[in-house]
């Protein structure tokens, strides 16, 4: 038997069930329609061996007459509200998989139900030599936990351990991992241990203390991640998914919404080093997601190895990227009005755009310095799930910028030495939406719905109109269907562009750029020069130094020339300092 201690385990024709409900002074497992009381032991955990098969359904039964799925099911019978089903851990793995460096990532981030027309991971399979072509080395799937309703991002899951059942069994999500190994790249799971969804979280009728009624998350009630069995659900989901499933690791949701200030280590630490000492034989890629701009999760050992968490997610460099693309300037924007060159340089350069400095959005100082970690430890993009998403339409940069310098950035994104994201459909300059959609019912889908409204009350843009009639409906199913890559766009005239434009730039870094970033060193990043529309930027990495001179002006501009060997020009670009508009030369000077 596996030592997890949330979720059935199968063994010899047996299955121990354990749930933890210190709200509960007795509690019943119904097991194939019929139930059986459960031995109350310590700390309020209840436990039951009994002979039992794959393909059973059970649920517990509640003092109250509720019957409740299991909050670690492997997989439910129907919905969220329903039994869950006893699931043999067991696959036939093809794949003798050792994993991949981080220093060789070129990240994707994928949907699963919209990266194809048919939304499973049997259909995803069918797509993966696109992208081993592209020269993706990693996926990122946003999370597959399954939450209530058929379509949604997956941010609002409730069964944590149990792969949506629209997108495929726990055996289609692994046929997929094994896949996308035999072509070489690598698998990471989107994961959300903030909160848990508004629809079928019963852990609060049997287990009151599984939250902290003194804090909340802008998404629901906050978790009390220093009891013994909540963190212990969490870590065991970690573990749970990068073995029994295979992945190469985890982004992590909204890490500045995990917190835990009554616990040494703090839940994010345990977490890391525990799996790291749990899988030492193959890398752990583990990223968060976290507005607090802070570096203490990812500082670098001794030797410059990994310690905690791998990389953060850049958030500053895609704001004022945005901001420069775009020249949009409300909300969360707005702190990158002022000084946007050199914000945009510093991120470049030292990773974080605010490592300290005031955020009038915030209305508080953001950050800390950033300089002195490795460029691997920063993952960077123009666009993600959520500054597509959380726009009103759901629009891509494809359609808000000018090609030009959508195409210099693009150029940039790829040949920095930090980690570069693409989201689904960027490589072929996709242009359909990707919009925010749910599956939710009643009183719960007009919330959804009139909340989603309100939050463009107050932008200038949607100043005197019908938002009921102008914001796209989450609930709609037109709104799901719309956010549906377009995969024949791939094959048109100017997809068949982007796609060779992108394949080109990424198969340029794999070449000249990834045999020095393993060893890169920090504090390596230097601003040469900054002003609008320029700029100019040097790394110093293991045995090169890279620079960047980049043109983002509809006018030539000069430049810092740019010694060493040329490995990508755009048209009329050359190292003598000159540059034509919105046009981006990188050298590499190695030593003689």
């Amino acid at each position: 038997m596996s030592d997890w201690a949330w979720g059935p385990r199968l063994d010899g024709g047996e299955a121990c069930f354990r749930l933890w409900a210190p709200g509960q002074r007795s509690l019943r497992l119904r097991l194939d329609g019929r139930d059986h009381p459960m031995q109350a032991g310590e700390d309020g955990w209840f436990e039951l061996t009994l002979p039992a098969q794959p393909g059973m359904n059970y649920g517990f039964v509640l003092e109250s007459g509720l019957v409740v799925p299991d909050p670690a099911a492997r997989r439910q019978a129907g919905d969220v509200h329903g039994l869950s089903r006893l699931v043999d851990p067991g696959f036939d793995w093809t794949c003798d998989w050792a994993g991949r460096p981080w220093a060789e990532t070129v990240l994707m981030e994928i949907h699963v139900g919209t990266f194809t027309p048919e939304g499973t991971f049997r259909a995803a399979m069918e797509r993966l030599p696109h992208l081993a072509e592209t020269g993706i080395t990693m996926i990122e799937l946003m999370p597959v936990a399954q939450f209530a309703g058929r379509r949604g991002w997956g941010y609002d899951g409730v069964l944590l351990y149990a792969p949506h059942p629209d997108y495929g069994s726990p055996e289609d999500l692994k046929a997929l991992i094994d896949a996308a190994h035999r072509l070489g790249i690598s698998v990471v799971l989107d994961v959300v241990y903030n909160h848990f969804g508004p629809e079928g979280n019963y852990l609060g009728a049997y287990a009151p203390p599984f939250f902290d009624p003194d804090r909340h998350t802008p998404w629901g009630d906050a978790i009390a991640y220093h009891l013994p069995a909540v963190r212990r659900f969490f870590i065991d989901n970690a573990l749970y998914w990068l073995t029994e499933f295979r992945f190469d690791g985890l982004r992590i949701d909204a890490a500045d919404h995990i917190r835990d200030p009554e616990s040494d280590p703090e839940v994010l630490v345990d977490l890391a080093r525990t799996l790291r000492a749990a899988i030492p034989d193959r890398p752990i890629h583990l990223t968060t997601e976290d507005n607090r701009n802070i570096t203490r999760l990812h500082e670098r050992g001794p030797g410059g190895e990994v310690v905690l968490h791998t990389a953060e997610w850049n958030d500053d460099l895609h704001n004022v990227a945005h901001v420069l693309l775009t020249g949009e300037t409300e909300g969360y924007y707005r702190d990158f009005v002022q000084d946007h060159w050199r914000k945009y340089a510093r991120a470049l350069a030292e990773g974080f755009a605010y490592q300290g400095e005031h955020s009038e959005h915030e209305g508080e100082p953001r950050g800390c310095p950033s300089g002195h970690l490795p460029p691997l430890c920063f993952v960077d993009f123009l666009q993600n799930h959520d500054q597509i998403g959380n726009r009103a339409f759901g629009e891509r940069l494809t359609t808000l910028a000018i090609e030009g310098k959508l195409r210099a950035m693009m150029a940039i994104l790829l040949l920095s030495p930090h980690v570069p994201l693409l989201f689904m459909g960027e490589e072929w300059g996709e242009t359909r939406p990707f919009t925010f959609f749910t599956d939710f019912t009643g009183e719960l889908a007009d919330a959804v719905r009139n909340g989603r409204r309100h939050e463009f009350a107050h932008f200038s843009a949607f100043q005197g109109l019908d938002l009921d009639r102008t914001v796209p409906d989450p609930n709609a199913l037109g709104t799901f269907e719309a956010s549906r890559i377009d995969w024949e766009h791939r094959d048109s005239a100017r997809g068949q562009s982007w796609l060779s434009f992108v394949r080109d730039l990424i198969a340029t870094r794999q070449r000249e750029i990834v045999p020095h970033l393993e060893r890169a060193p920090g504090n390596g990043g230097r601003i040469v020069h900054v002003s609008d529309d320029l700029v100019a930027i040097d790394w110093q990495l293991d045995g090169a130094v890279l620079r960047l001179r980049a043109n983002l002006d509809d006018r030539e501009q000069r430049l810092p020339e740019a010694e060493g060997r040329v490995i990508h020009a755009s048209p009329g670009a050359g190292p003598g300092g000159v540059l034509p508009p919105c046009s981006v030369l990188v050298t590499l000077q190695e030593p003689a």
